[in-house]
């Protein structure tokens, strides 16, 4: 499975890259990142994946994982980063490992099937949904923390198929979105209570923007004929007088 908007998979890269280094340059942002690599990697294996049914049986419950293995192999590093970046990130290599499990094995197969059934005001719905999840489940300890990402593993999914509904690459839907993330930074900055909504929030509106910028479209340009070939065609017309 390969995704087809570079910005995004540049994007993912990047993230993946800073959560890996967070321990030494700050490890205080290490579940911040964490999260919005959930948001990612789920949109990126939503785009991916073109099924929209899951198969029968066990091996189509898990085809999803049969056609990339490797792609799990970033979530290992990312949990024994947590183990290092000291005592008090250990819990959250744990809490990665059960977001994981939950996402791969429960949330992808079951929300591929419903999600593809929802109209886009049943998505905004269920994203909305998503997000004060997220910002309750914020609250709590290492269960807590593995539910969020969890949570943050289907926020990624549906931003997805939303993203798949709509219009693409259009400059009208792409100001929308940036202008969700800039929200989404102020209120963050301003109200650190709403803190545990804004990163989600943020991470997704910035995904969204970057899978539009992937897509751009251009103007269209309307069809002319050439200097050269009016005159011949005018030409042609006067002979044929």
């Amino acid at each position: 499975m390969k995704g087809e908007l570079k910005l995004l998979g540049l994007a993912h890269g990047m993230v993946l890259g800073l959560v890996l280094a967070s321990p030494m340059i700050a490890p205080a942002l290490l579940p911040g990142g964490v999260e919005a690599l959930f948001i990612v990697a789920a949109f990126q294996l939503r785009l991916a994946d073109r099924r929209w049914e899951t198969r029968a049986g066990l091996q189509g419950w898990i085809s999803h994982i049969r056609m990339a293995p490797l792609r799990l192999l970033p979530w290992g590093g990312t949990a024994m980063v947590a183990l290092i970046a000291g005592p008090e990130q250990a819990r959250l290599a744990t809490a990665i490992l059960m977001a994981v499990l939950m996402g791969e094995l429960l949330i992808y197969p079951v929300g591929a099937h419903l999600l593809g059934r929802l109209p886009r005001r049943g998505l905004a719905g269920a994203i909305l949904l998503l997000l004060i999840g997220c910002g309750f489940a914020g609250q709590g300890a290492e269960p807590g923390q593995a539910a969020r990402f969890a949570m943050a593993f289907a926020l990624g999914m549906s931003g997805c198929v939303f993203w798949l509904r709509g219009p693409d690459g259009e400059a009208g839907s792409t100001l929308c979105a940036l202008a969700g993330a800039v929200a989404a930074l102020l209120g963050g900055m301003l109200l650190p209570v709403v803190l545990p909504i804004a990163v989600p929030a943020g991470s997704l509106c910035l995904t969204l923007v970057l899978a539009h910028l992937s897509v751009m479209r251009r103007h269209p340009l309307h069809w002319r004929l050439p200097g050269g070939m009016r005159f011949i065609r005018r030409a042609g017309l006067r002979q044929g007088q």
